[in-house]
């Protein structure tokens, strides 16, 4: 089953029993892909939708941030709730074990030897890793790797 496919599923279910805050999230959801979709005139595929997913995930990581400087924890609290529920529709995280071997393969892939080939190594880490590793955490270990 697609994604988009389980997303509709999902939001009937929660309409059938009145989870108004999942359904709202899962509306969210559909609704950036739907505006993916038509702004770029084309059907996402599931890895089309773990993008956008993942950029959502990101958003709310920053709303999160940036609620708790502010000291606006209900705030907070709703983007957490939307981060769960988004959570359930990607992948499994890789653990830092897995990560650094992703890392560690791609590195000897590019021939990367200094910090410059630091693009090469993240666009072939992105590739293998898709949606289930924070970009921002494998930049930095890539760096650290390099240096």
């Amino acid at each position: 089953m697609s994604l988009k496919q389980q997303l509709t599923d999902d939001m009937k279910n929660a309409m059938r029993s009145g989870d108004k805050p999942r359904l709202g999230v899962i509306r969210l959801v559909q609704a950036e892909i739907k505006r993916r979709e038509v702004d770029e005139r084309i059907e996402l595929t599931d890895t089309d939708v773990l993008t956008v997913l993942e950029k959502m995930q990101k958003q709310r990581r920053d709303s999160i941030d940036q609620f708790d400087k502010a000291n606006r924890s209900d705030l907070a609290d709703i983007e957490r709730f939307e981060m769960s529920v988004i959570d359930a529709y990607l992948p499994a995280k890789l653990s830092d074990d897995e990560l650094d071997a992703v890392i560690a393969t791609a590195i000897t892939e590019s021939g990367a030897t200094s910090a410059r080939d630091m693009g090469k190594v993240v666009a072939l880490v992105k590739e293998k890793a898709a949606g289930r590793a924070d970009m921002g955490t494998v930049a930095q270990k890539v760096k650290a790797k390099l240096a």
